[in-house]
Order: C-alpha cells, then structure tokens, then sequence
C-alpha cells in the first residue's frame, strides 16, 4: 500500500533529521528524509522562512534547528499521540 505522508509529518522528518545530526548537509537530508530534490527545497525553503532551522554557509550549506524547530517537534509528538489514541492518521 502506497502511503502518502502530510506536509507536517515530512517537515517533522526534517527537523528530527536536523536536530538527531546536529548541522547537517542537504545531501544528507535528502537521502534520509527520503525526498526528491524539488521537494526538499520547498520543504527547506518553508522552515527556513518559519525560522524553524537556520542555514549556514561556509565551506559547505548546513542546516541547524533552532528553538522554535524544537517547540514544533514537541507539538507534533502530541498530536501524533492524539492520533495514535484515536486511530486516526495525520
């Protein structure tokens, strides 16, 4: 069965990627979010306007959670749990 996953479910993945690696390559974000690269961008693009992760540029992009990021995570969790009580997906 072909599952799709919710706008908040893959920007979770995100931001759980982020926070679990500390600053982390888009490459990395990529592979482990399991994403095309247009998706990614937009996706990127959304938390960085958010201000839900920060990217930093040196010899290479990176990308790091900031506390919002983490109050987001937090919220998320409890409406997972919430659907997970009443069988209901998010």
């Amino acid at each position: 069965m072909n599952v799709r996953r919710s706008r908040i479910s893959i920007l979770a993945d995100i931001l759980k990627l982020v926070r679990a690696n500390g600053d982390i390559k888009p490459t990395h974000i990529l592979y482990k979010a399991n994403l095309s690269h247009p998706r990614m961008k937009k996706h990127l693009a959304l938390l960085i306007e958010g201000e839900f992760i920060r990217e930093i540029k040196g010899n290479h992009v990176v990308y790091r959670i900031t506390e919002k990021g983490e109050k987001f995570i937090s919220e998320v969790k409890k409406i997972e749990k919430l659907s997970d009580a009443f069988g209901v997906p998010i």
